[in-house]
């Protein structure tokens, strides 16, 4: 790969990270100035910077656990962890995640848990229907993920979004309550600052669904260079655009319909992704056919479509 074309892709993912936490954090700070003050500045910065020391910090395994997923033991497939294991070291990671298994057709893979605690789950028809080189490429891309602290920067995000909306709210009271008053002369009221109270979480939740779409581009770009093979992921992608039509996507809620405007969307197109991968390295030779992983018959075909399921989860 380029190395100029490597570097500019990479700063232009991290300013666009950057300026999104950056308005991310103005609005928090507007939205609290205009409820409480110069001083509401510092009770929000620490109300979120405690919401995220004591975000639920549950296990991976818990949590995988609502999924009814698995750990997928070495044995099973050493190819599988042999890869992660390289990719791992790779990385610089102490230790690879650990890897799950989710018994469901869907074409699926994902990442819970901690940078010290994490777990790579791989879907049965991710195995069954990609082969080796494209998981490869898939489970670089989730290990970059990892690496990057994606998980804590989403958790800051939601947890600055989750103070905005709340402020929203007890703002939008407190106007309420003093409503009388403000028609009665007594008391004035900035509707500019109503405007801002009242679209404040909506421009929140777009800025989040954009740092999102930010940190999977930056995600793409350390697999390639994980696996020195942008082509693989390239490829991969395209695999599962064709084979379920973006369903890929959605990890929070499976099965429900994706916003076509992209600015709705936690990735980005898979048109641009692919674009930008193979501007990393020119086309290569055609390369002989990959192996397709040998899953053992404990490993059984799953049929049936993903749907919910209790306790509230899609597999």
């Amino acid at each position: 790969m380029s190395p100029a074309i490597t570097l500019r892709h990479k700063a232009r993912n991290l300013l666009h990270s950057v300026l999104l936490v950056g308005g991310m954090a103005a609005i928090v700070a507007a939205c609290a100035w205009t409820i409480w003050g110069g001083a509401g500045l510092v009770w929000a910065f620490a109300a979120v910077a405690l919401g995220l020391a004591l975000a639920p910090a549950l296990p991976a395994s818990l949590i995988l656990s609502l999924y009814r997923a698995v750990p997928l033991k070495r044995e099973a497939l050493p190819a599988l962890h042999a890869v992660l294991d390289e990719l791992s070291r790779r990385a610089g990671l102490e230790r690879p995640p650990a890897l799950y298994y989710l018994p469901s057709a869907t074409l699926n893979a994902f990442t819970v848990g901690r940078r010290n605690d994490a777990a790579i789950t791989v879907t049965d028809g991710l195995v069954r229907r990609l082969d080796l080189r494209d998981i490869s490429a898939v489970l670089a891309h989730e290990l970059s993920h990892v690496k990057n602290n994606d998980l804590w920067l989403m958790t800051l995000a939601d947890s600055m979004s989750r103070f905005t909306s709340l402020a929203s709210y007890f703002g939008l009271l407190l106007v309420l309550v003093n409503l009388p008053l403000a028609l009665a002369g007594a008391a004035a009221v900035s509707w500019l600052l109503v405007a801002l109270l009242v679209f404040a979480p909506t421009i929140m939740s777009l800025f989040q669904l954009a740092l999102s779409r930010a940190r999977e581009y930056d995600a793409d770009l350390d697999a390639a260079r994980l696996t020195g093979d942008p082509e693989g992921l390239a490829a991969a992608l395209q695999k599962l655009e064709r084979y379920q039509g973006r369903f890929w996507e959605e990890i929070v809620l499976p099965g429900r319909r994706i916003p076509e405007p992209s600015l709705l969307r936690t990735h980005p197109p898979t048109a641009e992704r692919t674009r930008r991968l193979r501007a990393l390295a020119p086309a290569r030779p055609e390369r002989p056919a990959p192996a397709h992983l040998t899953l053992p018959h404990t490993l059984r075909a799953i049929e049936t479509p993903a749907r919910f399921r209790w306790p509230g989860v899609w597999y």
